[in-house]
């Protein structure tokens, strides 16, 4: 499915194994519907990192943990003002996510993209 808008943003993150469930619970049930009522958020996608094997010049290979963050949270926006905007700046800190979740979180990488 085409993206809806030319920006995006992506947040990526582990998190430690004993607050993994409080994780998917803050970010899918406060987290993700506080961003969403950020003006210029049009959709979030959330991704979890799985093992795989591809075909890659004709030998199938595994693709391996490479150190990479295993969580991803993908924000479709109308611009990059959206990510510095007051009302973003505060969604942010909503509920349980700033106190309770993001302590617990490492390997943090934020990156917007535009959609080519």
């Amino acid at each position: 499915m085409p993206m809806k808008t030319k920006y995006v943003f992506e947040a990526t993150m582990d998190v430690t194994a004993e607050k993994e469930d409080l994780f998917n619970e803050v970010y899918d049930t406060e987290h993700v519907p506080a961003l969403l009522k950020v003006p210029g958020v049009i959709a979030v996608s959330r991704l979890k990192r799985e093992a795989a094997r591809i075909c890659l010049g004709g030998e199938e290979i595994d693709v391996a943990d490479t150190g990479l963050p295993r969580y991803s949270a993908l924000y479709e926006i109308e611009s990059p003002e959206v990510l510095t905007s007051t009302a973003w700046a505060q969604a942010v800190e909503l509920g349980r996510w700033a106190a309770e979740v993001r302590p617990h979180t490492s390997n943090r990488h934020h990156i917007l993209r535009k959609v080519i």
